[in-house]
């Protein structure tokens, strides 16, 4: 599988190998005019209403907190309030949000590692910060384990093609790869970059220094020019 790289056309094949598996060492790595506006036309704009609930908008308080819970633990990214009312097919965001803090809440008086967290708008689980150590021992320990050939084809497409979402990965891997991408970004390979200006604004991924100092590469700009993969 050969990741489309224009821009590259033209260059040498480089072959590109992860260092951890078969890489030799020592390899390099004026304005127009406008009407004044009625008094009528001045006046503030009606707040947008909020869409008709859904089927979504019959489950139950604890139904709903359950599948509140179930897809924020699953999603590979945060989600915010509004996205879990659409995948709920509508319950009000009145409810959503309400949910969320209940959750919130019984977490925190549960005594568990495990905190609900709102960052930037969007809902995610996180370790407790008591923590830190203890989850920064498993961090050390995957990086320092080698990437599958799934990691390594996720990755490629990462690299070539960022700021890459989600979506465009799964579309040119044509697999699901949520999880590969988290494990990615745990690994300090990958990283969040941005929003893409698109509707629903899905996270765009980077790769980051670790991954050029891995694969003794000096930046970007040292990838193998003919859009090969990374290989173990």
């Amino acid at each position: 599988m050969k990741i489309d790289t224009p821009e590259l056309a033209g260059e040498a094949p480089v072959a590109l190998k992860d260092p951890h598996a078969t890489l030799e060492p020592g390899a390099p790595g004026g304005e127009a005019p406008f009407d004044q506006p009625s008094e009528d036309q001045s006046a503030e704009p009606e707040p947008a209403a909020e869409p008709e609930p859904g089927s979504g908008d019959a489950l139950s308080d604890e139904e709903l907190e359950r599948a509140v819970f179930a897809l924020v633990f699953a999603s590979p990214e945060p989600l915010s309030a509004s996205r879990l009312a659409r995948l709920l097919d509508g319950p009000r965001l009145a409810r959503v949000n309400a949910a969320l803090a209940a959750i919130s809440e019984r977490l925190s008086g549960a005594g568990l590692p495990l905190e609900l967290r709102e960052i930037a708008g969007s809902w995610r689980f996180l370790t407790v910060s008591e923590m830190d150590a203890v989850v920064a021992q498993l961090v050390k320990a995957r990086k320092a384990e080698r990437l599958s050939p799934a990691g390594l084809e996720t990755l490629s497409v990462v690299a070539y093609r960022q700021p890459v979402t989600k979506a465009e990965i799964e579309s040119i891997r044509g697999v699901q790869c949520g999880a590969m991408l988290r494990n990615l970004v745990d690994r300090g390979l990958a990283r969040v970059t941005g929003r893409a200006d698109v509707p629903g604004h899905p996270l765009q991924y980077g790769t980051t220094k670790e991954f050029l100092d891995r694969f003794g590469l000096g930046g970007l700009g040292d990838l193998p020019r003919d859009g090969e993969l990374l290989k173990e």
